[in-house]
């Protein structure tokens, strides 16, 4: 097995897979995992478009606190294209994210909760999902009832072992799924039965396994044990029988006419042998001399900086970035096809890419209108060495650079780690709500990454919500660094844009608001952006306004105050000696010292609200 996000194996009760992690050192709400089957499985054959059948069966008990009250909890059998996304906690089941575009999954869910914006019927029931989190058919579990002894159970009922039986025939599309408790036989009706054409939600090769997530109310979801088989038609092509005759008489001829002619072939003379190993060493050499010395100077000052550029991926170390050949880009991103596209704006397109050797990456590819400023090349070869060398410290925080490609200036593309969870802008203002306890985690988690960075003299130069990804454990981490600063920012340091970005970010994050978003107040009808906004409700003894409302009761008030507070006095200006460095906000999110006493109102000299986003 593995395990994905807050899934475990327990080992206190024999081993049984349970997702979220029950330990108590570890926050049990809004958690997400998987436990899939480590090795693919064939269900699909691309050449007669037929999936595979498949039989499985498993037992698995819902536990949680007596005292807690349902909300926002599942568990779901999946069947998915690979063995590293985790989905979103709450309703999402793990199912899917916000990252998910064009994803291939299918998922038999058990959910204990009641969603009806994903049309579920009631908290108690079983439904098919194709590629989303909103079935397409379901099945209420409280309100069905059979007359053997072998009657349905609720999800609710956490005293019993549940037991599933999912029964999908492939040439016939149709599947079976019968639910009862764990040590009966299987009930004679199944308690949903549909027809199901599985061909368009399969690749040739996928995993099983289980996700499930938990909510604002969270419980444990145990699988005890699972038993799971296939069986895939296997196609033979036979050949018409003129074409094996045909094959015969010509292999026939073929030998024949070799040993007529064995005796009469001419054998070449050692001389002869001798003066072609001569000519082909000589034309070695002189070819190699050749591209040699075709390389440019621009060539040559990467070779400086990185000298074995021309090694393959398979011998070149992970930690070390290369650069790469355009049509290795070109072929990563299938033709930088539009289903790979990942996000855009106006500074270019990120590509999801498969590289030779299956490893993931990300690929962003500049817009050539952002390119006609004058890049020195010698200085990104420079800014990718340092964000290097500090990314080699193995810390979680940081993306690595994997590469670059660099097309006679007509392209100028950057490799980076892919990140399966998106990016943070896609949580805080994609689907559903990022509840307060992620939102506070993800603030100190990038707070830490940029202090670190600074601690190594290297600035991030490009810090929004785009720029910070979530990795499969919903850690914040930085990527899609500047590679150009302006310098009409006067005396104000790198550093001090980053703590400014910084700032900006974290309204973003507690006001569940855009930093160019129109936010007009209650009782003005003049709009203004998030920071000026912040400062507005700061100067009016209101900044518990501030506050994402879908967020609802479940903040805490004081952490999510504090927080804005903090992120207020990033954007003071460096000037006044104001804005705190990223070693004080560290200290200030952990609680150890008072925030620093902010101005009454706001002060005229800020930083326009776009400083720093100029960058590559």
């Amino acid at each position: 097995m593995k395990l994905l996000g807050s899934a475990s194996i327990s080992q206190y009760l024999k081993g049984f897979i349970q997702i979220p992690d029950p330990s108590p050192t570890v926050d049990h709400a809004y958690q997400a995992g998987r436990a899939i089957y480590s090795s693919p499985i064939r269900f699909f054959d691309p050449l007669t478009v037929t999936p595979a059948s498949f039989q499985t069966t498993f037992s698995f008990q819902f536990t949680t606190n007596k005292s807690s009250s349902p909300g926002n909890n599942g568990m779901a059998f999946v069947i998915v294209p690979d063995e590293f996304t985790v989905g979103r906690p709450g309703p999402w089941l793990g199912i899917v994210n916000d990252a998910c575009d064009h994803y291939k999954v299918v998922a038999i869910e058990f959910d204990s909760s009641h969603d009806p914006k994903f049309g579920d019927p009631n908290d108690d029931h079983v439904g098919i999902n194709l590629g989303s989190v909103v079935s397409f058919k379901t099945a209420n579990i409280s309100t069905s009832s059979e007359s053997e002894t072998n009657a349905w159970n609720s999800l609710h009922d956490h005293d019993s072992i549940h037991r599933a039986w999912i029964m999908y025939d492939g040439h016939k599309k149709w599947i079976d799924i019968y639910f009862g408790v764990d040590g009966d036989s299987v009930p004679s009706k199944p308690i949903l039965s549909t027809p199901l054409d599985l061909s368009p939600f399969l690749k040739e090769y996928m995993f099983v396994g289980f996700s499930a997530s938990t909510g604002d109310s969270p419980q444990t979801h145990n699988i005890l044990s699972w038993n799971f088989s296939s069986t895939i038609q296997a196609s033979l092509n036979v050949p018409l029988k003129h074409i094996c005759h045909r094959n015969i008489a010509h292999q026939v001829s073929r030998y024949s006419t070799s040993i007529n002619h064995t005796h009469s072939s001419y054998r070449p003379s050692s001389f002869m042998i001798f003066m072609c190993i001569v000519v082909l060493c000589t034309l070695t050499i002189f070819n190699f001399y050749c591209n040699t010395t075709k390389q440019s100077e621009s060539e040559r000052s990467l070779a400086f900086y990185f000298p074995d550029k021309k090694q393959r991926p398979q011998s070149h170390p992970l930690s070390k970035p290369r650069r790469f050949l355009m049509l290795e880009i070109y072929r990563a991103t299938k033709r930088f096809s539009k289903m790979e596209v990942l996000a855009s704006d106006s500074r270019g397109v990120l590509y999801r890419g498969t590289l030779p050797n299956g490893s993931h990456v990300s690929v962003k590819r500049f817009s050539t209108e952002f390119l006609m400023i004058n890049l020195n090349w010698t200085q990104v070869l420079k800014r990718i060495s340092s964000i290097t060398q500090v990314s080699d410290h193995h810390y979680q925080g940081l993306a690595p650079i994997r590469g670059w490609c660099c097309d006679n200036n007509r392209e100028t593309i950057l490799v980076y780690d892919y990140y399966q969870n998106g990016s943070l802008e896609r949580w805080l203002f994609g689907l559903g709500v990022l509840p307060w306890t992620r939102r506070f985690k993800l603030v100190k988690d990038i707070a830490e990454a940029l202090c670190f960075l600074h601690s190594k003299e290297v600035t991030h130069r490009n810090l929004k919500s785009s720029s910070v990804f979530l990795d499969t454990n919903y850690n914040a981490v930085l990527g899609d660094y500047g590679f150009v600063f302006f310098q009409h920012l006067g005396k104000l340091s790198k550093k001090a844009v980053d703590v400014f970005g910084f700032g900006m970010l974290v309204l973003e994050i507690v006001a569940g608001k855009r930093r160019i978003e129109m936010i007009t107040e209650d009782d003005d009808k003049e709009e203004m952006g998030v920071l000026e906004f912040a400062w507005r409700m700061h100067e009016k003894g209101e900044i518990v306004k501030v506050v994402d409302e879908r967020m609802e009761r479940n903040v805490n008030s004081e952490e999510a105050i504090r927080v804005l507070e903090i992120g207020l006095s990033c954007s003071l200006s460096e000037i006044s000696n104001g804005r705190t460095s990223m070693a004080d906000v560290v200290q200030l999110l952990d609680m150890l010292n008072p925030v620093p006493v902010l101005p009454p109102s706001r002060p005229a000299q800020l930083l326009p609200e776009n400083c720093g986003v100029f960058s590559l």
